[in-house]
């Protein structure tokens, strides 16, 4: 049988999918998790542990933003609005006496360049000169090292401070957060940039935007499959084949004709209109495993087709990825079409219902004002779920664990 064929079975394959998927919408459908995952997701966490914010001096955090608003808006904001929600939330104790937890609030990705992206290249040294700060100013962390504290770390890989794999591997975790909690984006098993006991957290995506371009809940999804963004990236691997481990060149090498994929570099003003008509979003990894289509095809109902081998989910203990997603190794991203047109009709409304689920949505976002089972709550349960501190939190008097003078010689030098 021809290609075009084969397209035009797959076709009506989709359409069949399509028109079942949308008679499930009139009726609105919704479907809680069950069991102890879909009990996870709605814990309240006050009441469950206390935190304790250090108040460092404003060239750590508000005078970052101050300098460049732009902050507030991109992909790492995270770590500006969970500074926000802790000030005044109800976890919060001016007591550091009985803490559960440190907060040390700084914003490494708040330098960003003309066209808006952040430089994490200073960003060792700031988070260097505030733990300098709070191990001289306080007595909490010299006690644990740090391992009762959680620091919030949204770039790329994290604590590695690199956009690029390659050279965040070789510099590693900076060395003085061995011990302490990590909130981050960043979640690939097995790899030196995340480290046991992290809490991996969805990117920040503007909330109230997303909600501004809501349409009609039983607006028929007529694309299959979506996706906007690159597909190379010849500024930064100008002979290709790194970016994205190639699996984003792999999907527009062989689907840029495929009927099914409504995939391009173009990204449209109905953008998030788009993706509320489709029932596929395309979330490759880029750069990193992670990007925020993962949070706006939830936040819109579209199945996330996640490909990004290994990678570490979001709340991966009270959000069932497996069920409202579709995994695609990266090897077989040539066989994308058929993966997806294989996919029972009733499987894919089951995934529907499940993303309908308002709370389901709602642990994706960070919301102004908080809201109850939104992402900041997510991470406050997170780290509830580590209580109590095992006996190895606190040290010995006189004991020391980390080396204060490891790590790269740039590094070293005062912010």
């Amino acid at each position: 049988m021809s290609r075009w064929g084969l397209a035009a079975i797959a076709v009506l394959v989709a359409a069949a999918a399509l028109f079942v998927a949308a008679e499930a919408q009139q009726g609105h459908q919704t479907e809680r998790i069950s069991g102890s995952a879909g009990d996870v997701l709605d814990d309240d966490p006050v009441g469950k542990l206390k935190v304790f914010i250090y108040d460092l001096p404003g060239k750590y955090n508000k005078k970052l933003l101050k300098k460049d608003p732009r902050c507030l808006n991109h992909m790492f904001a995270a770590e500006i609005f969970m500074h926000r929600f802790l000030l005044s939330s109800a976890v919060r104790t001016s007591n550091p006496e009985e803490a559960d937890w440190f907060y040390t609030p700084v914003y490494p990705t708040c330098d960003l360049t003309p066209s808006g992206l952040p430089l994490p290249f200073k960003s060792p040294r700031m988070m260097r000169s505030a733990i300098e700060l709070i191990a001289t100013k306080w007595p909490y962390w010299n006690r644990s090292e740090g391992a009762d504290h959680f620091f919030v770390t949204p770039h790329d890989f994290g604590a590695c401070f690199h956009y690029q794999e390659e050279k965040a591997i070789g510099r590693g975790i900076l060395p003085l957060l061995q011990r302490a909690t990590l909130v981050q984006t960043f979640g690939q098993k097995n790899h030196v940039c995340l480290k046991d006991g992290s809490i991996t957290i969805p990117p920040f995506a503007p909330p109230q935007k997303m909600q501004n371009h809501l349409i009609p809940g039983d607006t028929p999804r007529s694309i299959f499959v979506y996706f906007r963004g690159l597909f190379y990236d010849t500024g930064n691997d100008p002979e290709g084949g790194y970016y994205a481990r190639g699996a984003r060149a792999s999907v527009w090498e062989n689907f840029k004709n495929n009927p099914l994929f409504d995939i391009s570099t173009d990204h449209p003003p109905t953008y998030y209109e788009d993706m509320q008509r489709s029932v596929f979003c395309l979330c490759p990894l880029g750069w990193a495993p992670w990007s925020p289509r993962l949070v706006e095809a939830v936040v819109f109902g579209c199945i996330p087709v996640i490909i990004a081998d290994d990678i570490v989910l979001p709340f991966a203990d009270a959000i069932p990825w497996e069920e409202i997603g579709v995994f695609v190794s990266e090897e077989d991203v040539p066989r994308l079409d058929s993966i997806l047109t294989s996919i029972p009709t009733d499987v894919i409304l089951r995934k529907q219902r499940l993303l309908a689920n308002p709370s389901m949505k709602q642990a994706m976002l960070f919301p102004q004002p908080a809201q109850p089972r939104d992402a900041f709550h997510q991470i406050l349960n997170g780290l509830a779920r580590k209580l109590p501190h095992g006996e190895n939190v606190f040290l010995k008097p006189g004991q020391r664990v980390l080396n204060w003078t490891a790590g790269p010689v740039g590094d070293l030098k005062p912010w």
